[in-house]
């Protein structure tokens, strides 16, 4: 089966008249890359052999300058012809070393790995991410190398301080979902849904604009299994960074680009699946159709949910969006309603089928192959250590005292990066099935490093505050 797609993939290469292959990959920090090869260059010995174009040293998180060669291995079944680009398809491909062996830090192994340690327990995951991304006219930024001017200014028709006479501003938490012509981004997302749908393959559900001003939007992606699911997220990613650029505007997934309002968050519905069931779903279940195995894995999310921030919410700037008091998902607690909570436990839709869980901390910011792996193993985990998950959390958590909080059992997700960092330090062994100790190790190393130069960097704000001290 996998030769005769190989075959198709290289037969629609030849008939369709495709002159380039842009062979992409996931760098350890979830940076898309590509190497793009005349067609001449792929074969069919290139999906079994590889292709040797990649230099791991000049990758994030890869190798050393001493054993920099590497190769890219082809998968044939995400061929796709790229729309804004001439004559070029594209195939996202795994990271091999120069003798075949899989490239233990390749993000996608990672997740091939997990999907591989859930099958020996007779599991199958389903993923559906919710990405929220901002959509803005113009960016402009100055970290002067001279150390001497420091500014972002922000554009966007729809901002809430943009009123021009001619336009409909869209107020600060207001975004919720006018029509047109508020909102400005309706034509984008339908041209984006297309793209995504009728190039890549992507079945797509719903699409709106979001709650804060200033071009935030929401394209929601069917559920699909961890590794494919992670390869969808990549390709949106690059698709609405592309079709903003040919719009004339600019894409971001930053989390939280704008201050007072709301940020962009990437909520994680999963579920296990064993014999053809759903395994998250019990009917005598009381309070929310929960099994007991989607309890013990709710249980290991909850346990692990300070480790887990260091790779689903892996920015300083998510922890601008992870505040609280706000309406961000801070507190390590389970609700069937309550979006104060962490995990939500979605009860609109009653069948069995639709039982799930919906990890709220994470941000798009993250690089999905690692987060949907690390969220995976949490779960499984707890299900491994039966660990309690506790009683649900129905009440507002953001009008709970110190005190309650702390009879209820309730935690709180880490306040900083360091934090996090620190957290996932101290607590990954949970990830061992698939995380080698090398990647932990750099991954730390990499975003400490990404944190203590924001930390040598002062703010205008801190010249507000303190420049009369």
């Amino acid at each position: 089966m996998e030769v005769q797609i190989q075959v198709g993939a290289l037969d629609k290469i030849r008939s369709n008249g495709v002159m380039w292959v842009d062979l992409q990959f996931t760098d350890l920090l979830g940076g898309f890359q590509h190497i793009s090869v005349p067609r001449e260059e792929v074969d069919e010995k290139s999906f079994s052999a590889g292709v040797g174009k990649l230099d791991g040293s000049s990758i994030k998180g890869f190798k050393a300058i001493y054993e920099s060669d590497m190769l890219l291995l082809p998968d044939s079944q995400t061929y796709a012809e790229i729309p804004w680009e001439q004559k070029t398809a594209r195939l996202i491909c795994d990271v091999n070393e120069v003798n075949g062996e899989r490239f233990e830090r390749d993000p996608r192994h990672i997740a091939q790995t997990v999907e591989r340690e859930l099958a020996k327990q007779g599991f199958v995951s389903y993923w559906g991410p919710e990405l929220e991304f901002f959509v803005f006219d113009s960016v402009k930024y100055d970290t002067s190398f001279m150390q001497r001017h420091q500014s972002v200014t922000i554009d966007s028709q729809e901002a809430a301080w943009n009123s021009t006479g001619q336009n409909h501003p869209i107020g600060f938490k207001e975004g919720y979902y006018p029509v047109p012509p508020a909102d400005t981004l309706q034509e984008f997302r339908r041209q984006t849904c297309e793209l995504l749908q009728n190039y890549f393959g992507t079945v797509i559900e719903a699409h709106h604009h979001e709650v804060a001003t200033a071009g935030q939007c929401e394209i929601d992606m069917r559920y699909d299994a961890l590794v494919r699911m992670a390869d969808k997220v990549q390709t949106y990613k690059m698709t609405v960074k592309n079709v903003a650029k040919q719009c004339g505007k600019i894409a971001t997934f930053m989390p939280k680009p704008i201050y007072g309002d709301n940020g962009s968050g990437m909520h994680v519905h999963q579920s296990l699946w064993k014999g053809g069931e759903n395994a998250f779903f019990d009917e005598n279940d009381k309070y929310a159709g929960l099994s007991q195995t989607a309890r013990y894995y709710l249980g290991g999310l909850m346990h692990h949910a300070r480790a887990l921030s260091a790779i689903v919410a892996p920015t300083i700037n998510s922890y601008r969006r992870l505040v609280p008091g706000f309406e961000a998902p801070v507190n390590i607690a389970y609700s069937k309603r309550n979006r104060s909570a962490a995990i939500r436990i979605p009860t609109y839709f009653g069948h069995a089928a639709a039982k799930r869980l919906e990890y709220r901390p994470p941000d798009p910011s993250c690089n999905p192959y690692l987060a949907f792996a690390a969220m995976a193993l949490a779960g499984l985990d707890g299900i491994k250590h039966k660990m309690d998950c506790g009683e649900p959390v129905d009440e507002n958590i953001w009008h709970l005292t110190t005190e309650r909080k702390r009879e209820k059992g309730i935690r709180q997700l880490p306040g900083s990066l360091e934090e996090a960092l620190n957290e996932l330090e101290s607590d990954h062994g949970f990830l061992k099935p698939a995380f080698a100790p090398s990647l932990i190790e750099v991954y730390l190393e990499l975003k400490r490093e990404e944190n203590n130069q924001a930390k040598l960097r002062p703010t205008p704000y801190e010249f507000q505050l303190y420049l009369n001290v």
